[in-house]
């Protein structure tokens, strides 16, 4: 019994009790095969960190493996992890692929710069492990459908860093909205971050730093001269290896907004916008700094999605009904009528998935295998919208958009944004 994951133990015994929805208590108990989750982590950078930090105060969890191609965050997590549990028992990688060939391990969070999210999540599907993933969900949308398909197919839980859904102000501005508080909603304003967060760093092509795996940290993206701005905070303002604030933050609000207008399995039928680039002066930062898109859905509603210079209330979700309006951001909750935040959602109205806490929800459908309360089509419809609005606004151009086949009408030029090359020998 000792050598059964508790993975393999939950899902043969989930077959057992068909139909129950918990299992019994005594599963997890000092008897189980393993009273611990086990847990590996890749990519401990800032988010990985601050993640790992979480699940190492969770009892029911077991940090056993680290990963990172740079050493000094593989040292530093290892530290945290062995100062936590008073051993030296952390094991750590270089290579994502050695520690998903553990057996022994039941969940990975991972937490890379987004070129690499499709690769190592679908790795980590087929090897049957449960997943904590960082947002965006993919770098684009074929590759945010291939990790879709594979979680799917291999039937492990997933759980997207969305934690603002497992917030309450967030959750009752939703219901407040669903339930009809603000009658008919026919606009709604998501505002996103504005320009790019850059750290001035050395442009200079010069070798890696000793310890820093450069060519594993590329991986599918295309080869370019190491330097210093390059990597770690700054990836996520190149297009090679991100959309900026755009699809960083559209995970976040873009989200709320599908859960406020219940299309959380929906997406725009058309998109058009404008955004302002960088001057190219460097040749290395060129994500958008000032952008705004316009989504028409058929559930008969607008999305206006731009940096917070274009929105009037900044950054957040306004949703606008004939009744009033309600605008929630991560400071907190307002409305038109200051009382109707005073309100409470009544029994017989819709109530939301409730999630207080967002790591510990992944750990209890771990247990359960329940959905999450941002599982993996979930986030690829929010993010879609993300990335959407990026495609329209390189192309110039009104795009309609086929949910069905998820690409655009007779639109080829924007078809192949849909897609990326991976350099060799990466594919998903």
């Amino acid at each position: 019994m000792k050598n059964l994951s508790r993975r393999s133990f939950i899902k043969k015994s989930t077959g057992l009790v068909a139909g129950a929805t918990i299992l019994p208590s005594y599963i997890f108990g000092k008897n189980s095969p393993s009273n611990k989750i086990t847990l590996g982590c890749i990519g401990v950078g800032g988010m990985g960190t601050a993640n790992l930090k979480n699940f190492l105060l969770k009892p029911e969890v077991q940090v056993v493996a680290i990963c990172d191609v740079d050493r000094d965050h593989r040292d530093r997590a290892k530290q945290l992890v062995d100062e936590a549990y008073g051993n030296q028992d952390c094991v750590t990688y270089n290579d994502f692929r050695e520690l998903l060939a553990r057996k022994d391990i039941d969940a990975i969070m991972t937490a890379t710069p987004d070129h690499w999210h499709a690769l190592i999540t679908t790795a980590i599907a087929k090897s049957g492990k449960d997943i904590y993933s960082e947002k965006p969900l993919g770098y684009n949308i074929s590759e945010g459908r291939a990790i879709v398909n594979t979680v799917q197919k291999y039937g492990v839980i997933w759980q997207t860093g969305s934690w603002q859904r497992s917030q309450q102000h967030f959750r009752f501005a939703c219901e407040l909205v669903r339930n009809g508080r603000i009658g008919n909603v026919s606009v709604v304003r998501v505002g996103l971050p504005y320009g790019n967060s850059i750290l001035k760093a050395d442009l200079d092509p010069t070798d890696p730093p000793e310890g820093f795996d450069y060519e594993m940290w590329l991986g599918p993206a295309p080869w370019r001269p190491y330097s210093l701005a390059r990597c770690h905070w700054n990836f996520r303002w190149i297009s090679d290896y991100s959309q900026g604030q755009l699809t960083d933050w559209a995970g976040h609000h873009c989200d709320i907004a599908n859960w406020g207008m219940n299309t959380e399995h929906s997406a725009p039928v058309s998109v058009v916008g404008r955004a302002e680039y960088p001057l190219a002066k460097d040749g290395l930062f060129d994500t958008a700094e000032s952008y705004y898109f316009e989504c028409e859905y058929k559930e008969g509603f607008k999305m206006i999605v731009a940096d917070s210079r274009q929105q009037p209330k900044g950054m957040g979700v306004h949703f606008i009904g004939d009744e009033g309006w309600i605008h929630v951001s991560r400071p907190g909750l307002i409305a038109s009528n200051s009382d109707l935040i005073k309100e409470s959602i009544r029994p017989n109205e819709i109530h939301l998935y409730k999630s207080d806490d967002h790591i510990q929800n992944f750990i209890d459908c771990v247990k359960t295998r329940q959905k999450t309360i941002t599982p993996v089509d979930v986030a690829h419809y929010s993010i879609m919208i993300g990335h959407l609005g990026h495609i329209a606004m390189k192309t110039g151009r009104r795009l309609e958009w086929d949910l069905a086949t998820e690409r655009f009408k007779n639109d080829e030029e924007a078809n192949r944004f849909l897609f990326r090359p991976m350099r060799k020998p990466w594919n998903v």
